[in-house]
């Protein structure tokens, strides 16, 4: 691979990989209902959609006696009953294995201890070089460091790894980062790349090979 091309792609998890919103809402909402206190509004389930488990649960339980509490629980319970809820993208799997061939695959979450079952259940671990979840860095996004210790990882330069996300907390550490940023699914988004399905994804990919392979 050339210096000036694409060596990368990157994937966050809930919301690109995975619908994963329904699956949240209600991991969350078991939270508050085993220390006594009514669902999320729908602002709390934008808000940890978005951010790390840690500050999640921070921010439904803020004003209440239970937080640490409910972050001891939440590292000791069975994410299992809650992975039924979540729909993985359709044509995932057929994209990884074909990106796979002709370059490195990663995963950049705010996701903590529940990532690694979600990727054993639905068989997606040996598609990916490295997984970075927020357990693994010290500044979870938007904050950089878990894209720069992919491009360690790879030894590759920022312009070299694609991103792909599907909120602002992704854009900006795309941003952040250096790196190309795909909006997925979030016409929302002020981003030049974007796409709404495995297959568009496959093409913007194809298409920005191409570009920085030109001459």
């Amino acid at each position: 691979m050339s210096k000036n091309g694409i060596s990368s792609v990157i994937f966050d998890c809930d919301g690109v990989m995975f619908d994963s919103r329904q699956a949240n809402i209600n991991y969350y909402n078991h939270l508050l209902a085993c220390f006594g206190l009514p669902p999320m509004n729908e602002s709390q389930e934008a808000y940890v959609h978005m951010h790390t488990a840690d500050k999640s649960v921070r921010h439904i339980f803020e004003g209440t006696p239970h937080t640490e509490a409910a972050q001891a629980y939440r590292m000791d319970m069975d994410y299992t009953p809650f992975i039924q809820d979540m729909v993985m993208e359709s044509g995932l799997k057929e994209l990884l294995g074909t990106l796979k061939s002709r370059m490195a695959l990663a995963v950049a979450t705010n996701r903590s201890n529940t990532l690694p079952i979600v990727l054993e259940v639905y068989e997606l671990a040996e598609y990916f070089d490295m997984v970075v979840s927020s357990l693994d860095v010290t500044r979870p996004k938007p904050h950089p460091e878990s894209i720069h210790k992919i491009l360690d990882f790879f030894e590759i330069q920022p312009t070299q790894a694609i991103y792909v996300g599907d909120s602002l907390v992704d854009l900006e550490t795309a941003r952040a980062s250096g790196v190309h940023f795909v909006a997925y699914r979030n016409p929302e988004l002020n981003a030049h790349l974007r796409a709404d399905s495995m297959a568009e994804l496959e093409r913007v990919v194809a298409a920005f090979e191409g570009e920085r392979a030109a001459p």
